[in-house]
This record gives C-alpha cells, structure tokens and sequence, in this order.
C-alpha cells in the first residue's frame, strides 16, 4: 500500500468522522422519530366500506357514504399506509446524502489541499524531456513510436479540426503514425475524410485511413480494429483523440515522458477545454459540471489511488497496458472506463495532468447532452454490475483501494448520486406537502445540500452567478441520470444503446463544403414530453401546498423545479429547437 493510498484513506474517514461528530453534536440527526405513523388502518373495516359502496348497502356502517367519509378513509391510508413506505424511503434517502455529502467534501479537501501545496504529478513520478528533444544530445532513435488514433463517425463539421490537429504534433515524423478510423456510413462525409488523409500523406505524413464493414462495438470495436494492424503493434503508446479534440503541439513531448520514466503508469490524461463553454446557459452549466469531474474528482483520484476513469480521448495509453488489461471490449457503453478498471486491476497507475489542455466541443443542444449523459450514465451502472466480483477477487491491488473503487468510484458517484438527488428532491419532497404525517429532517434537504453546494462553488468562484441556474438544471438531470443508472444495473431495453453527440464545429471556416438541408422537425422532437409531465407533476404540487400550506412550504422551489422542467421540456436552452 502506497503513501498516497493509506492518505487518502486516512482524509476519509477524517471527513465521515467529522459529518458524524457534527450531527451528533448538533442534535441534526435523530433516528428515534417512529416509522409508522398516523391512525391505525383497519382492514376489515376498509373492505367493509368498499363493500358498502359498489352494492348500495344502507347499513349505518356502509351505507351512507359521504364526502367526509372518503376523506376520513384517505386520512386513514395516509396515515396507516403511504406515510410508513414514504418514511423508509426517507431514512434510506438521509444515508445516501450523508455518504454523497462525505464523498464531495473528502474529494473536495484533496483537491484544495493539491492545489494549496501546488502539487504536480512530477512530484510522484519522474518526468524529464526525452533526450531527443535536445537536438545537440539526442537523435530522433529517442523518441518511442507513437499511434494517434481519431475515431470518427458521421463528423462533418469537425473531421478537418481533429486530423489537422494530431498531423501538427510535434514528434518526428518517422515515429508517428496517425490513424483515422472512420466508420462513418455516409457515403459523402467518408469521400471528404479520406480526401483529408490523402491531403495530409502527400504533405509526408504518416496517416492511415481506416474503415470496417459494420459499426459492431461501436467506439469500442473500431479502437480494437485499429490495434490489430501490423504497423499499430509496433508502437509503444496510443494517444486518442475524438473527432471533436483538438490537442496543442506539445502534447506529446509533455505526456510520453512519463511513460518513458515510470514503467508502470499505463495512462496520462489530460484535461478538456471547450471551445464553445460561453455560446448559451446550456454550456455555460455543462462546463461546471465538467470543471468539478477534472478539477475535483480526476485530480483527488490521482493525487491519493493513481486511480480515476480514462475519459475516452485526450490521453496516452501504453500499448502494453491495453495489452495486459484484455484490450478494447464493447460489453458495455463507457468502454473507456471498463479498460481503466481492468487496467487497474493488473496493478498499473495513471497520472491526471491537468495542466495539458486539449480544445473540444460541448454538447450545443439539450437533447444531445441528454444522449451523452445516458449513456455515460447507464455504461458506469452497467459496468459496475460486471466488474463488482472482479474488483473483489483483484490480487494485485490493496484493500484500500478496492474499497475506494467499488464504494467511491461506483457506487456511491454512478448509484447513489443520481438515485437520492432525483427521489428526495423531485419525488419525495414535493409528495410531502400532501402527506403532513411524513417527517423529512431539515438537515438532509437544506444542511446536505448547502454543504454539496458550497464544495461545488469553491472551485468555480468565477461562477457563482449561474449557480442558481446551476442548480435547477442538475434537478432536470438527475431524472435522465437515475433512468440511466437502473437501465444499466438491470440491463433494461436501453442499456447497450450508443448516440454520437452531434457536433455543430465552431471553428469551421471551410466554406466550400455545403451545409446539410435543414429538415423540418415534428411536435415530438419539438418538446420533451417527460420533462413537461414532470413540470405538471410539480406545479401540482406546489400550488397544493400554496393552498393548503400545512406544516411546510415548499411551494417556491417547487415552482422553481417546474419552470426549470417547462424550459427544458420546450428546449429553452442552448440552440433553441422549439421554433426551428
């Protein structure tokens, strides 16, 4: 067990053990509220009054059936019935915002603490220019081969930006190879990418164009396929890139000496930029929630285990590494993420470097942020469901980071984050303002939530202003996310569906390539019809409790959640669809 494993041990339990001694010391928690309460629901006498109703009987008991009467019964299997489920649901809630409350605020004080001590990757594993790089001490015989790999589909608006961008990288050019591996299956956009290849080989490059008869693994098959060619077992490292990446000209010279220096770091990732994070509200929000992914959770999970999840393109891979870890498998979505873990389990390290920063593009409209957060979503709870038993069984990796792997990494990020965020807030807490029996402790919808909130803001000061927006957005979210995760844990029938995120391709200049005709969309693709059944959902509910305001009012944040809802239903973010 390494220094940084048993620290990042110790910061846990320090962080859950300062969540108790707060509650505790305040009073916050208090278990001893009973589960069953309301009136005692008799069954006989229920049945007895349905039966009273359907056959007209006009005994005194059940007979003469009234307006108080049926509100007397809907007392009665409020109390008895509904409010009990509820609570337990309540309680099993409050656990899963304490374990996700500790989780944030023990990555959140890693994080801090990295960049209050300005530590860097050099600090733990050795990095120094490869000898090559001084022209005067080296030759070009220094620098190990390399395989760029861009796989693409469809890409139209980016395929220049991406290929233009790996032929630019610095590194002799005997000693890289770029791959493009298209399985595009429009006939046009395939002639122009392999125009551009063609373009860039007679330029000296070394690039090779690639294609498959069938997309079968998707991303995944199409790297397995690009690995299998004679000239790929020849390189040492694969750097991967998606259509979309746009890395600068060092990225090689600062990621590959890590692997020449340190024999068991088996991936360099680096961290994404976005060249279009400022376009709308939309991307504006996305781009806080990727910041806290690299800042707070990649850099945490470097800086103690060696361990986070590969994000699928601007990082370095060993090729010996993919080798040992079973190569590119397509069982699942995040094929990306399944590699790491395996990885991993053979006992190899990877190293998050965040100050190498590759351009990409965000997801411009919501349905397609929708598309790509199912499918990460549902591949981590998937992959979770597959990997569980061999995490367990691992040898080559100390109980304390199995333990890291399956509670932090998988459960609590890919299972419990999105499961408490939508139940509680979208689900519970509006059907409590009609429910005045069921008990919700102050402490898991407003302490909890202020806590996540605050270990959110702290590395986004910049972006304070559109943390409410922030916010309501994430409460939209999370019903996608929890879709997704128990379509991946019980492999329902969306659990192996794969959408490439469209590209819109800010950069693109070239205006000799025509841009496709523009269709006219239906009602269907004009309005997100879950989002505005939620909305209705919440508005019921908030002007409930607007009405009749019992014991809590909600009814502004509930408001609130449904407009957020309504706008979203209608596309009323990022390029607006609803009038198109």
């Amino acid at each position: 067990m390494e220094a940084g494993e048993i620290g990042g041990a110790l910061l846990f339990v320090l962080a859950a053990a300062v969540a108790l001694a707060t509650a505790v010391s305040t009073g916050a928690v208090d278990f001893s509220r009973p589960l069953t309460v309301g009136g005692r629901l008799d069954f006989q006498d229920t049945i007895s009054w349905f039966i009273g109703v359907f056959d007209g009987s006009s005994s005194e008991s059940a007979g003469g059936v009234s307006l108080a009467d049926v509100y007397e019964l809907w007392v009665r299997v409020r109390g008895g019935v509904i409010a009990p489920v509820l609570q337990v649901a309540v309680w099993v809630c409050m656990v899963m915002s304490v374990m996700l409350a500790v989780e944030a605020v023990y990555n959140s004080v890693v994080s801090l603490g990295v960049k209050a001590i300005g530590w860097r990757p050099e600090w733990r594993f050795k990095w120094e220019p490869i000898a090559g790089d001084d022209e005067e001490k080296g030759t070009d015989a220094h620098y190990p081969m390399v395989l760029v790999q861009i796989p693409m589909y469809n890409e139209l608006e980016v395929y220049k930006l991406s290929i233009g961008a790996a032929c630019e990288l610095e590194w002799p050019k005997d000693r890289i190879i770029v791959q493009v591996l298209d399985d595009s299956t429009d006939p046009y956009i395939k002639n122009l990418v392999e125009l551009e290849c063609e373009d860039w080989a007679s330029k000296g490059m070394n690039i090779k164009y690639t294609t498959r008869s069938s997309r079968k693994g998707f991303k995944a098959g199409a790297l397995k396929k690009g690995m299998e060619y004679d000239y790929a077992k020849q390189c040492e490292y694969v750097a991967i890139f998606d259509a979309d990446f746009q890395p600068e000209q060092d990225f090689l010279l600062r990621t590959v000496p890590f692997f020449v220096h340190n024999p068991k770091v088996a991936l360099v990732q680096a961290r994404w930029t976005f060249v279009n994070d400022t376009a709308s509200l939309l991307t504006r929000v996305q781009k806080m929630f990727f910041d806290y992914h690299f800042k707070v959770e990649q850099e945490a999970g470097s800086a103690t285990f060696s361990f986070f999840s590969f994000n699928g393109t601007a990082g370095v891979w060993r090729a010996a590494a993919i080798k040992e870890a079973g190569g590119w498998k397509d069982r699942t979505t995040v094929e990306d993420m399944d590699l790491a873990v395996r990885a991993t389990l053979k006992g190899w390290k990877f190293i998050y470097v965040g100050d190498i920063r590759v351009k990409s593009e965000l997801p411009s409209t919501y349905k397609d942020y929708c598309r790509q957060q199912f499918r990460w979503s549902c591949g981590g709870a998937h992959l979770f469901r597959q990997v569980a038993k061999d995490i367990l069984a691992a040898k080559d990796v100390s109980v304390v980071k199995k333990f890291h792997m399956l509670y932090s990494f998988f459960l609590v990020r890919r299972v419990v984050a999105p499961t408490v965020t939508c139940i509680l807030y979208n689900i519970i807490l509006p059907i409590s303002v009609m429910i005045p029996e069921l008990f919700i402790p102050v402490w898991g919808i407003a302490y909890i939530p202020m806590v996540l909130l605050v270990v959110t803001a702290i590395r986004h000061p910049k972006n304070i202003h559109i943390l409410p927006f922030w916010i309501l957005f994430e409460n939209v979210m999370t019903m996608h996310r929890l879709r997704a995760a128990l379509a991946g844990l019980f492999e329902l029938s969306e659990f192996n569906e794969w959408a490439v995120t469209k590209k819109v391709g800010n950069n693109f200049e070239d205006t000799d390539v025509p841009l496709l005709q523009k269709t006219r969309k239906r009602i269907r693709d004009r309005v997100n019809f879950r989002e505005m059944l939620f909305a209705a959902f919440l508005f019921f509910c908030a002007s409930y409790n607007l009405v009749f305001p019992g014991k809590t009012s909600y009814y502004f944040n509930l408001y609130l959640q449904g407009l957020a809802f309504v706008f979203l239903g209608l596309n009323f973010t990022g390029t607006c669809t609803w009038c198109q």
